[in-house]
């Protein structure tokens, strides 16, 4: 049965603004950057933007869709639509997914509020770049303070989550997310007016397509469905509040297109700081957390830019954390009956747990390894390669050969503003499925 008396989002732009700041947080200021450092820059990044407007996109309609028709959670939605069927355990995978992400999701967003102390005192102020990168290495080291900060996330993402969707989750993305957007905008100037930017204007810009491959290919897949948050479901609990005035695919492309701002503005703050200051692009996770403060040190007025900066980036990264765990919840309260409250604090108890051992993963833990990968780097692996491109390839097949096509066709134009006809079937039913497949087969090591 269909829920009607669910809360629902006070306007379309509270939506889309809690939509992109889920994207945003982590997937676009953190995980983008050091992805495309990884991978070769430039091309790497058509190739991203690429799979994000042809598979990542349509995927993200279809979880709004689902939700929005429902009215429930992922697992529930599945449930309802394919009575005594399996496809709910699509919805169950992705559960599990969620988690995995949130544990490490909040140990990284807990280094961004000790960064913000960090700045506030002026810990690093006036350092030389191998002292700011060595005091991040000392930080990582210290199961303490990692672990402090890590709780400290938990426990702020807990709080929004038991205020409910309007005067929680809405409320503190309407006023956060333009601020950091105008806060990237500045910082991007800086940084391209930096000595010796120049050579990192020509990595993130000038494309080298021999650094192409079938494992890199697989990467910007992985990348594009973390940075908008597709592939596990999450996102289907949003659109469950979604009301009718407007059609899912307009609110879709300002999402995607505001994700992809924010993500490619990164890469000109990212870019000409590392050459400029002799950073290998390749550091990975940690590169955010040397460049950015390198930059702060450097500037005049650096520790107010740094604390502006990381206040609102800990929002970001805040609305990202809630949109998971929003998830979550959803499918316990919705499937299990459970209280908000007695949800959020059981789920959380769980994966901070899960937590420790990927933030310990760094320092303390780095000698623990899976398949030659700490238990973060595995996690990170598994999820952004293995399971959400697995569980977009799983929905894709769902949409559109299992569910009618016209129905969830005319679910996603419901509504006044931009309507969706071939560009969605030719993608869903075909493009993005085969794409994806191919990527598969080519990992498996058969094509």
């Amino acid at each position: 049965m269909i829920n009607k008396e669910r809360e629902q989002w006070s306007s379309s732009l509270g939506f889309i603004l809690a939509s992109i700041g889920g994207a945003v947080g982590l997937g676009a200021v953190w995980k983008f950057p050091y992805t495309v450092g990884q991978y070769g820059g430039s091309a790497f990044l058509i190739v991203f933007l690429i799979v994000l407007m042809l598979i990542a996109t349509p995927l993200l309609m279809i979880e709004f869709a689902i939700g929005r028709k429902t009215k429930l959670n992922y697992q529930g939605a599945l449930k309802l639509l394919f009575p005594g069927k399996k496809w709910y355990l699509i919805g169950m995978i992705g559960l599990i997914v969620l988690i995995t992400v949130l544990s490490f999701y909040l140990g990284v967003s807990g280094w961004t509020i000790a960064y913000l102390f960090k700045s506030l005192f002026g810990t690093y102020a006036g350092d030389a770049p191998t002292e700011v990168a060595n005091s991040f290495g000392s930080f990582l080291n210290s199961p303490f303070e990692v672990l402090f900060w890590l709780l400290v996330m938990t426990v702020l993402t807990g709080l929004v989550v038991l205020k409910g969707v309007q005067k929680g989750i809405e409320k503190v993305c309407k006023i956060l997310i333009p601020l950091l957007l105008i806060m990237i905008v500045i910082l991007s100037i800086k940084a391209i007016s930096l000595p010796g930017a120049a050579l990192g204007l020509e990595f993130y810009l000038k494309p080298d397509f021999s650094a192409i491959s079938f494992e890199s290919i697989l990467a910007a897949i992985g990348l594009a469905f973390f940075t908008l948050g597709v592939g596990a479901g999450n996102l289907v609990i949003y659109g469950s509040y979604l009301d009718n005035k407007r059609t899912i695919g307009s609110s879709t492309f300002i999402i995607v297109l505001g994700d992809a701002l924010v993500a490619i503005l990164m890469g000109f703050i990212i870019f000409p700081a590392v050459f400029a200051f002799g950073i290998e692009p390749t550091a990975g996770p940690p590169l955010v957390f040397i460049t950015l403060p390198i930059i702060f040190a450097q500037m005049k007025f650096g520790m107010l830019f740094a604390v502006i900066f990381y206040l609102l980036l800990i929002f970001a990264c805040l609305t990202s954390t809630i949109a998971i765990l929003e998830a979550i919840v959803g499918y316990f309260v919705d499937e299990w009956k459970w209280s908000r409250r007695k949800t959020v604090v059981i789920s959380l108890t769980g994966i901070y747990i899960l937590g420790v051992f990927q933030m310990l993963s760094f320092g303390p833990l780095s000698h623990l390894t899976l398949f030659n990968m700490t238990i973060f780097e595995f996690s990170d692996y598994l999820v952004t390669n293995i399971l959400l491109p697995g569980g977009g390839l799983a929905l894709l097949i769902f949409a559109g050969w299992m569910w009618k096509p016209k129905m969830l066709l005319d679910e996603i134009n419901i509504g006044e503003g931009f309507k969706i006809n071939k560009y969605y079937k030719i993608t869903v039913r075909y493009l993005a499925p085969i794409a994806l497949a191919i990527v598969y087969l080519q990992l498996l090591g058969i094509i």
